[in-house]
């Protein structure tokens, strides 16, 4: 099997294969959830001081932030996935 990175900004890459969830950090849930994972030195924080719109959950149990929004790391999971995707410059023709 292979690593595949996808681009989180400021040059950051993460393994999204071994990624179990992209969550958005708006729930006190996600709070919850990033507290424990500083307490147990297991939080990446990739934003470059800027604020938090993603939260991926690893399966080791690390916890990276993002500055770029859960439906754009989908989108470029989908588009790394699908090399059309990226001829039609990111969109799915409607037939």
């Amino acid at each position: 099997m292979f690593t595949e990175l996808i681009h989180l900004g400021f040059s950051n890459m993460a393994a999204i294969n071994k990624a179990v969830a992209v969550i958005s950090p708006n729930s006190a849930p996600a709070k919850r959830l990033i507290q424990e994972a500083k307490g147990k030195g297991l939080i990446i924080d990739v934003t470059n001081g800027r604020r938090t719109k993603a939260i991926l959950i690893m399966e080791n149990g690390h916890v990276i932030l993002a500055a770029i929004t859960p439906e754009t790391i989908a989108g470029r999971v989908s588009a790394s996935r699908r090399p059309e995707l990226r001829e039609q410059g990111g969109r799915e023709e409607e037939f």
